[in-house]
């Protein structure tokens, strides 16, 4: 896969893109990345990106000219441009992996109030990473740069992502690791067990109860069997009881 980044901060992704599983990542080939400052494109001798906005009010906007620069070659290569917007889709696992099957995406990053109208014809998809105003669009690439990333063939091991949270539409349950007893604190018998089938059991009914207290809004749309929904009916009794 490959990545660009649109970004008048590209220091920003130096270190993140060398770090952890996405710069195992790189090292393997799995993904290379490509970081575009529009500066390069900017206007007079100060390379200008931005302007007061026309109608007045407060802050500044990114220049169409710089920006569409710099989107436009990658854009006619093939690329999927996506900008980085708090007006965007928002992202979830789902949109992660279907972005993740991209082979070539362009995250642009916009800065102070955002970006000239005029650049969005030449963007194909806007996504937020949620309701929340961020000084620019590049924690949010590197938010969707690390949830597409370690979802790519080759990463990490498959079975360590297709149970994580939201993989199947539910919280994924609580885990545990040594020591045995902290605290005063036990790990769950059945995790000890080595009875594969009963561990399994116990997960899956863990990430309905927990999906089920924290994110209810979430059973609607997961993918559930008619075990899943008796064990549903269980908890309900069960933390209506606890309530």
């Amino acid at each position: 896969m490959r990545i660009d980044v649109v970004t008048i901060f590209p220091e920003l992704f130096d270190l993140p893109l060398r770090t952890s599983i996405i710069g195992r990542a790189v090292g393997s080939g799995i993904v290379t990345f490509g970081l575009h400052d529009p500066r390069e494109h900017g206007i007079g001798r100060h390379r200008s990106v931005d302007d007061y906005p026309y109608g007045g009010g407060a802050g500044m906007v990114m220049r169409p000219e710089p920006l569409i620069a710099s989107i436009a070659p990658l854009r006619a290569a093939g690329a999927h441009v996506v900008l980085l917007d708090p007006a965007g889709e928002r992202l979830t696992d789902g949109l992660a992996r279907s972005l993740a099957t991209v082979p070539h995406l362009v995250l642009v990053c916009g800065r102070y109030e955002g970006v000239d109208e005029r650049v969005r014809s030449v963007i194909d998809r806007e996504v937020s990473i949620g309701d929340v105003v961020l000084t620019g669009g590049e924690l949010p690439a590197l938010v969707v740069i690390d949830a597409v990333v370690r979802i790519l063939p080759g990463a990490i091991t498959a079975e360590s992502h297709e149970h994580d949270s939201f993989a199947d539409g539910l919280l994924e349950g609580p885990q545990y690791t040594r020591p045995e007893s902290f605290a005063g604190m036990d790990v769950p018998p059945v995790l000890l067990s080595g009875n594969h089938g009963e561990v399994d059991r116990w997960r899956r009914r863990e990430a309905l109860r927990r999906t089920l207290e924290r994110r209810p809004d979430l059973i609607d749309g997961a993918a559930l069997t008619d075990a899943d929904r008796r064990t549903l009916e269980e908890l309900a009794t069960e933390i209506g009881s606890d309530a």
